[in-house]
């Protein structure tokens, strides 16, 4: 059936969609997620149906977005029913209980990549590995089948080095310390991080205060050359990319049942030997005991050794934020600091130490720890960070006080003397939200005393930066029912935290 095309200003986002006026779905025999094979220009595409009674007329076929960059802006399309993947019958036998083989996992992953796959069907397979954990046989095979079907960077030097941290902790802007230590010591170590989704800022946002992120694979390669390290955004670059449209079907489902073979196939499409990865544990971090921490990581350390990869865990203190400042702007300007001597950050730096001692013990230098110490407090980590940071296009000069925050500010006075019993992580996440985080970079909040300080009635226990009065006056709002940082004499004294209230679901968080 030859059809007119109607181009629609519409994203399927996760698949390849296109739409039917429902006489000519009837007339082909096909009804709404049917599919159908499409045909113009030389070019031929499996799409998703959708049907339509008004929006597409009888004659007329609908092209979303993605169909439109692949064929342009064709006059006709040639139109016919096409079989569905047999990836779909591979999805049906996993939900029945029947463990899948490689070939039937990859051939799934084939047609995630080429959007073959329907969002129910995608979400089908998601919810029966959710429901029934992935073997470790059936994780190798998709972390594979992702890096196999996806570009990889490839390095004339080796061994090349990795960090990855599961997220869930706010103002954790380790990787900006690390990253340029570890290529200091003459240590190649090309990262790509995420965005955040639902938390103040990710690596990238707070990295791109300072210069630019989106960088393409030959771009890393530059910058690598020139300066052993780099801090790109991930979602810049094609590496393991069936990964991404997976994610935007877990995320609504607020479940992650693919997060190993996600995050080793992405270091491994990025060509790492060695791989840490830091485990936040405690109160308000996504693991809460170090049990959980260590199983965890264990399958981290098994899956890693199948595909090649040399892979440690450190579990890491997660109970408050690192450092005292949360919000793109506002930590970066803190790594900034730390590097350069001006502010002392012992926990920021103390981490960021540890996980370099782990990542060089692996390749068998025991001195890791002490080497890294010694090229923060030397400032030669510093010259490292400012040769990325002009290497990726930014200014090498840049100063703290230049990267510009929020004018709005509050500082909230603590309500008695003693000392900070606890530091809630989720009601520092809402709060820094409220604030307009990570949209607005300027925004964020500053904790200057944490758990086990002293302060007095009066002192500052709490800083709000905002880019819009508005957001602070939210924020400000918010602090009505909410005790981020909560002081008291002694800790007896405050025994009851709260009363139990109903409060919004803790938004659900996924960290590349």
């Amino acid at each position: 059936m030859r059809l007119k095309t109607k181009l629609l200003d519409i994203q399927a986002g996760e698949a390849l969609v296109a739409v039917l006026n429902k006489d000519d779905a009837s007339e082909l025999g096909l009804m709404a997620v049917d599919r159908v094979r499409l045909s113009a220009g030389g070019k031929e595409i499996v799409a998703i149906l959708d049907v339509a009674t008004e929006t597409v007329k009888k004659g007329e076929v609908g092209l979303y977005q993605e169909l439109r960059k692949i064929f342009g802006e064709p006059q006709e399309i040639e139109v016919l029913p096409a079989h569905k993947p047999s990836s779909v019958r591979f999805i049906t036998d996993r939900i029945r209980g029947r463990m899948l083989q490689p070939a039937e996992l990859r051939q799934i992953i084939s047609d995630v990549m080429d959007r073959s796959l329907s969002s129910l069907e995608i979400a089908a397979f998601i919810t029966s590995l959710e429901m029934r954990p992935p073997s470790m046989d059936e994780a190798e095979a998709i972390t594979r089948a992702m890096v196999d079907l996806g570009q990889t960077l490839e390095w004339d030097r080796h061994p090349i080095f990795d960090k990855h941290s599961i997220g869930g902790v706010p103002g954790d802007k380790t990787t900006m310390i690390l990253v340029p230590t570890v290529a200091s010591l003459g240590l190649t170590i090309p990262k790509t991080s995420s965005r955040a989704i639902t938390s103040p800022a990710g690596t990238a946002d707070r990295v791109e205060t300072l210069c630019p992120v989106e960088l393409t694979l030959e771009e890393i390669r530059e910058v690598v050359a020139k300066t052993n390290g780099c801090m790109a955004w991930g979602g810049a670059v094609d590496l393991a990319p069936a990964d991404d449209l997976l994610i935007q079907v877990e995320y609504p489902l607020s479940i992650d049942p693919l997060y190993l073979p996600s995050v080793l196939g992405k270091k491994k499409a990025a060509g790492a030997d060695y791989i840490v990865i830091d485990l936040p544990t405690g109160k308000g971090a996504k693991l809460s005991t170090v049990e959980e921490a260590n199983e965890f990581g264990r399958d981290f350390i098994r899956l890693g050794r199948r595909l090649g990869l040399h892979v440690q865990c450190g579990i890491t203190f997660g109970e408050q934020p690192v450092g005292n400042n949360v919000g793109p702007a506002l930590e970066a300007r803190e790594a900034l600091e730390t590097l350069m001597g001006k502010k002392s950050t012992p926990d920021l730096v103390e981490k960021a130490a540890s996980l370099v001692g782990i990542l060089l013990r692996m390749s068998g230098d025991h001195r890791g720890k002490r080497k890294a110490l010694e090229a923060i407090r030397s400032g030669k980590a510093e010259r490292k960070m400012r040769q990325i940071i002009e290497a990726q296009g930014g200014d090498p000069d840049v100063k703290p006080e230049d990267i510009p925050i929020g004018e709005h500010t509050l500082e909230i006075p603590s309500p008695c003397s003693g000392q900070v019993v606890w530091v809630n992580n989720h009601n520092i996440v809402a709060l820094a939200r409220s604030l307009g985080t990570p949209k607005h970079r300027g925004a964020g909040l500053c904790i200057p005393k944490k758990m086990g300080d002293k302060v007095r009635k009066g002192d500052t226990i709490l800083r709000l930066y905002a880019e819009k009065a508005s957001s602070l006056a939210r924020a400000e709002k918010l602090l009505e029912d909410l005790e981020p940082v909560m002081v008291a004499e002694k800790l007896a004294d405050r025994v009851l935290i709260r009363e139990v209230v109903e409060v919004p679901e803790v938004p659900f968080t996924i960290e590349r």
